[in-house]
């Protein structure tokens, strides 16, 4: 089945399924139910037979999964198996925070380089990634082939960031401004707002 019709929230799923199969596989456990998988993803079983299903047959009625094979079955679906360059674009302090941050590799993601309209006043630290001015953005992209881009900028500025990007070829953003960005139909856009998550959370608190 085509890449475009598979629901955002599936490929969400997606992820969360894989890590908890890793999990699995790094313990030799060698086969789940899909009782047991949904449980621990915390939906439904006829969820996530529905969501596998986009991808092809990974079980078997009455046996439920072997372990390895939809660890090395998601990995290909997800990309994980292969490295991933990312950039990213706003290297103040949250920025500075994410280059710092190990899971991305961990996962098969790496931040190749930074950007930022003042780089010499950005915030890398020791580690080995360049921090480059924004000039230079659309001619890195494609000479490195980078698709996916982590966007830490202030709301006023992330749109017209954002139609750079999309303008270089990216065709994902991980977006931590707070605004919302209008981009092409082809480019997907994940929001993570810091802000709304507490508040959010607030409303739980007695």
């Amino acid at each position: 089945m085509a890449k475009f019709v598979i629901p955002q929230r599936t490929v969400y799923r997606l992820s969360l399924y894989f890590r908890i199969v890793e999990r699995l596989h790094q313990n030799r456990i060698e086969t789940v139910s899909s009782a047991a998988l949904a449980k621990a993803a915390g939906v439904k079983p006829t969820q996530l037979r529905k969501d596998l299903t986009y991808f092809g047959q990974f079980g078997t009625r009455g046996l439920g999964y072997k372990v390895g094979s939809l660890v090395t079955e998601l990995a290909s679906v997800l990309r994980t198996a292969r490295f991933q360059p990312v950039i990213l674009v706003g290297a103040g302090n949250l920025g500075s925070a994410l280059i710092h941050y190990d899971g991305f590799a961990k996962e098969g993601f790496e931040i190749v380089a930074a950007f930022d309209i003042r780089p010499e006043s950005a915030k890398s630290g020791n580690l080995n990634i360049p921090i480059v001015p924004m000039d230079r953005l659309k001619g890195f992209i494609s000479e490195h082939s980078v698709k996916l881009a982590i966007l830490t900028v202030p709301g006023t500025n992330a749109q017209a960031v954002t139609n750079e990007l999309v303008g270089a070829g990216i065709q994902a953003i991980l977006n931590f401004s707070p605004s919302i960005l209008q981009v092409p139909n082809n480019v997907v856009v994940n929001n993570v707002n810091l802000a709304m998550e507490l508040e959010n959370l607030s409303y739980f608190i007695a």
